[in-house]
């Protein structure tokens, strides 16, 4: 078990490493090594926001098999750059592609249904990161933060969607299976653990 001290270094590296990303994209556009700066910006934000969005579902399963409680800590950080990059993602597609006009975004968004659940998966995420303090925590109750923040089974589905029909236009399948059987299996484990306990609890 880390120390306090070595948790907070951990936490300091962690918040910095998930920067790097969105530092490298502003390098290579600033700099004009990119063809397409929009498409790369567009698919950067929108790839790390899913790479954020497993890393979150993977916490609890990593601690519950390692042992390593501690890992908790650093669960809100990462889940906070989940809808940081989906924030910017969002961004994109409402300053670049509609250039702030709302009436046009809100018509791609019902017009084009990988837009739609990429959309809707972006606005569950923002209550989440709204009560993400321990403030927010003590106004809602233990229970109901749990139960709210359990959209995240929801997120993750219409995450992955996004993800499949953002590729499928491209034929490109292997990346939207292998984040299908990840994010997957982390959730089976949860539903796998809930059964147990519950038998547990029944016996």
């Amino acid at each position: 078990m880390p120390t306090t001290k070595q948790i907070s270094w951990i936490k300091g590296a962690v918040f910095v490493a998930a920067l790097i990303p969105l530092a490298r994209m502003a390098y290579l556009t600033l700099t004009g090594q990119l063809v397409d700066p929009l498409e790369f910006i567009t698919r950067g934000t929108g790839d790390w926001t899913l790479y954020f969005l497993t890393i979150t579902l993977a916490v609890t399963p990593l601690r519950k098999l390692s042992g390593w409680n501690w890992l908790i800590k650093l669960r809100r950080m990462v889940g906070l750059y989940t809808f940081f990059y989906g924030f910017l993602h969002f961004m994109t597609f409402l300053w670049f592609d509609h250039f702030f006009d709302l009436a046009e975004m809100w018509k791609d968004v019902l017009k084009r249904p990988f837009i739609t659940v990429g959309f809707i998966a972006f606005v569950l995420l923002i209550p989440l990161a709204l009560t993400s303090t321990n403030g927010m925590i003590k106004r809602l109750g233990g229970k109901r933060w749990q139960w709210l923040h359990r959209l995240i089974y929801v997120i993750a589905p219409l995450a992955l969607l996004h993800f499949w029909w953002m590729k499928a236009g491209k034929h490109n399948f292997n990346q939207p299976i292998l984040f299908i059987v990840i994010i997957g299996s982390l959730l089976l484990m949860r539903v796998w653990w809930a059964t147990r306990k519950s038998l547990s609890a029944a016996n």
